[in-house]
């Protein structure tokens, strides 16, 4: 009999606004990587030494993220007053590749390969 490796599985949580962020937090462990555009979800997560990246490729690290929730904090504040910026930038090829390289880079540190 073969036996059968399951690499994802999928997880069903509750319709509420956090329920997700929730279920990740509780669940994420040290090495695991996340795929986020959440930043206050980032931070959490890298005291727990997960891996925390943006859909984009930017890797979060921790040194930065107390300027990134103050950005966060200021932008929310400005949306309240009613100040709409133009949105985030269209999702670019160069994204793709940044995205890429730098996952390549956290799974070539699990593989024991030097990149």
């Amino acid at each position: 009999m073969r036996e059968e490796i399951t690499y994802a599985s999928w997880k069903y949580v509750d319709a509420g606004k956090e329920a997700a962020d929730l279920y990740i937090m509780n669940h994420a462990d040290s090495g695991d990587v996340v795929i986020t555009q959440d930043i206050g979800l980032a931070s959490t997560l890298l005291l727990k030494g997960v891996y925390a990246m943006s859909p984009r490729g930017y890797l979060f690290h921790e040194n930065d993220m107390q300027t990134a929730l103050d950005m966060r904090f200021l932008h929310a504040k400005a949306r309240r007053r009613g100040d709409y910026g133009k949105g985030p930038k269209p999702f670019e090829a160069e994204d793709r590749i940044r995205f890429v390289t730098e996952l390549t880079k956290i799974l070539s540190k699990f593989a024991g390969i030097n990149r």
